[in-house]
């Protein structure tokens, strides 16, 4: 059983986008980036379900493109092979099970996680603190996420609107711990100037599971290992349209 692309997903709800705008937007950026494709609904579809577990090259940068992401935080799993061009100078589509029923591309089976007792799809709040030595202060970020479930997985996209500086955590349900990792790619005309930092987090779920709280570590401006407290504090259920549009928004501090 192909296991569900939730971090592609996620990424494309977060951006607001139908999987016809989303593959509209993979058309778009092929043509901006001089490869042109011919993404549409199904593809997006395959990529989503997990049918199809590696993007080819034309494709690959179309969707870092339209993203902003480098496909590895994309969600997927496969091996990306060398693109065959046709005539016209097109690429073609994503790999597609040979007569043996396996895709050339396709990585190792990968284990299924245990299904956790609890789902924590929706939107939540994240909220961190960090000290910023260059100017002498705490500071606390805040967004606006999406989380999506797959089995014992959680992918963790912002929304667009919450922040200048998009986050992603990619975490693993124990119980009641969660354990993973974090990114965020710091505003361009911030005070980090688009720098990229990452690092681990574990969190501790509250036994009502509508809280998460716990602490991150990462490397600091001048390559120091820091520390600080990150929560996330659960505010909807649901991962509709007009539900991630009502939360496309700065959070009250």
């Amino acid at each position: 059983m192909a296991t569900p692309n939730s971090a592609l997903r996620a990424v494309r709800m977060g951006m607001l986008l139908s999987q016809d705008d989303f593959a509209r937007a993979v058309r778009e950026a092929g043509a901006r980036v001089g490869i042109p494709n011919d993404a549409n609904k199904r593809l997006i579809q395959r990529w989503e379900s997990g049918a199809t577990t590696a993007p080819r090259p034309v494709y690959a940068r179309a969707l870092e493109d339209v993203t902003g992401l480098p496909i590895e935080s994309l969600g997927f799993t496969g091996t990306v092979p060398m693109a065959r061009v046709s005539d016209d100078g097109r690429g073609g589509h994503d790999m597609e099970p040979g007569a043996n029923g396996v895709a050339p591309a396709a990585s190792a089976p990968q284990a299924v996680p245990q299904a956790s007792s609890r789902n924590y799809s929706g939107v939540w709040l994240s909220r961190y603190e960090y000290f910023s030595s260059g100017r002498d202060s705490a500071f606390t970020g805040l967004h606006y996420v999406v989380v999506l479930q797959h089995g014992n997985r959680l992918t963790v996209r912002s929304l667009p609107g919450s922040s200048d500086s998009p986050l992603t955590m990619d975490l693993e349900i124990d119980g009641h711990v969660a354990t993973g990792t974090w990114t965020e790619q710091t505003a361009s005309e911030g005070y980090y100037r688009g720098a990229r930092y990452h690092g681990a987090i574990q969190l501790l779920v509250e036994p009502t599971g509508r809280r998460m709280t716990g602490k991150w570590v990462g490397f600091g401006k001048e390559f120091d290992v820091n520390t600080g407290p990150w929560e996330l504090v659960f505010q909807d259920a649901s991962t509709n349209k007009a539900t991630l549009a009502a939360y496309d928004r700065r959070p009250e501090a």
